[in-house]
């Protein structure tokens, strides 16, 4: 009996991925599998003139990704607050700085946090 749950478990989440996944390739369409998910998320800033801490409004499920083109993967936050997502490729110029219990990133913008268990494992 409680194998059978889990297998029904097992493929209720699987069908949920596979909507993930054509939701994401919508956006992307070499998006070829995703690497693990975070169901809520936060995305903060840094600012430098009040020097703290700001809540952007960017907050929703997390997706981390393979790519089949350059970069090889990705991350998405699929924005519950917005038609705007924020998308990340992972790549070597991406700098990663963990303060436990925040993964703080940057690219080309200012420092951004990203749970470090979703993170981390994909810095290339």
């Amino acid at each position: 009996m409680a194998a059978a749950a889990a297998g029904i478990a097992a493929a209720l989440l699987g069908k949920g991925l596979d909507i993930s996944l054509a939701a994401l390739q919508r956006h992307d369409p070499y998006i070829s599998s995703i690497v693990d998910v975070a169901s809520q998320v936060a995305l903060y800033t840094f600012g430098h003139r009040a020097n703290e801490w700001e809540k952007t409004d960017v907050e929703g499920t997390l997706f981390v990704y393979t790519r089949s083109a350059s970069p090889k993967y990705g991350f998405t936050i699929m924005n519950r607050l917005s038609m705007e997502n924020r998308t990340e490729p992972i790549t070597k110029d991406l700098d990663f700085q963990l303060q436990d219990p925040f993964l703080l990133y940057r690219n080309e913008t200012p420092l951004r946090l990203c749970p470090p268990a979703i993170c981390a494992p994909y810095v290339v």
